[in-house]
């Protein structure tokens, strides 16, 4: 028996599902579903896993020698958090390095590796997609292009969010707690470094919570309505997880770090929801969606229009990107 059909045995099929049929004889006729299924036994799919982790690792080679040429350019941007924090708050824009090999090591090893696992992500997702795709049935094997994008995409944007709005309040806030107590920073890069792979890996990890969840729909371990049943509680664990990763220990970079966490929970959720509709040959009531989000969507860009004609804000790349 396949991996993946002992895992939804075991788990049970998400609650409420038949139990899967015994197996047929040759003499039946085979379920079109289940004629691309490839049955493997224990030591083919340790093989194939193996396969699969090689061939992601290359790709993650060839990315980090591309990296490696554009190291110099990749720390200036990197850097730049920093420089701009400790300049509003009246200090050098540098950081310090306290033996000859720390900053080698970061810039011209770890900052490439960092860079590698962004640029090689679809490549890894592939390989990730390839290895559990033979348990799938082959109506459930469409979904490759749109799972290999979306968790790239979102990897890649949960990178961007860390970089541009986490880290950088984050880091001012973390800078500024000595100020005028006579407490003066000397950030080492390997310090900052440790700081920025954490943040950026965390948040890009936490972007794949709807992926993951249409993932488990997918596998019908879970439904959309035991999750949305338990919401209260996963929203309660969605903020300890933010609490724990946010650099910071106020609520303001707090929220930051919880509202986009419980607004992809409710992406995935939904997600997860078209999917059960289309097993069961359902379709979304899109023209009654339509109707209540586009007037929502006309009230907020008319609240924004009047904000910037009558109130004097101006949009700014920058969170919260409107500033008065």
């Amino acid at each position: 028996m396949d991996a993946i059909d002992k895992l939804r045995r075991w788990i049970g099929g998400g609650g409420g599902n038949t139990p899967a049929p015994p197996p047929s004889s040759g003499d039946e006729e085979e379920d079109p579903d289940e004629a691309g299924m490839v049955r493997m036994s224990f030591l083919e799919h340790l093989e194939e896993l193996r396969s699969r982790i090689i061939r992601a690792l290359v790709g993650i080679a060839v990315a980090f020698a591309l990296s490696l040429f554009y190291s110099n350019q990749l720390w200036v941007i990197i850097v730049q958090p920093a420089a701009k924090a400790l300049t509003s708050l009246g200090y050098a824009p540098d950081l310090v390095f306290t033996s000859p090999m720390e900053s080698f090591t970061i810039i011209w090893f770890k900052l490439p590796l960092l860079c590698s696992i962004f640029i090689a992500s679809p490549w890894v997702l592939y390989q990730v997609w390839a290895f559990i795709s033979p348990g799938l049935y082959r109506r459930e094997r469409r979904w490759a292009t749109p799972f290999i994008l979306t968790s790239a995409g979102l990897f890649i944007a949960g990178g961007c969010f860390a970089y541009f709005v986490v880290f950088r309040y984050g880091l001012t806030f973390l800078l500024g707690i000595g100020q005028g107590l006579h407490v003066k920073p000397m950030v080492t890069i390997t310090d900052y470094f440790d700081l920025f792979v954490n943040v950026m890996l965390g948040v890009g990890l936490v972007f794949e919570l709807s992926v993951l969840i249409f993932f488990l729909t997918l596998l019908h371990i879970v439904t959309p309505g035991f999750l949305v049943r338990h919401s209260r509680y996963a929203i309660l664990i969605i903020f300890i997880i933010a609490a724990v990763v946010t650099p910071t220990p106020d609520v303001f970079n707090m929220m930051l770090f919880a509202l986009p966490m419980c607004l992809l929970f409710y992406v995935g959720i939904f997600a997860g929801y078209l999917l059960v509709l289309r097993r069961e040959n359902r379709r979304f009531p899109w023209k009654t969606a339509l109707k209540i989000g586009i007037p929502v969507l006309i009230l907020l860009a008319t609240a924004m229009y009047l904000a910037i004609t009558k109130y004097g804000y101006h949009v700014v790349l920058r969170w919260p990107f409107l500033t008065h």
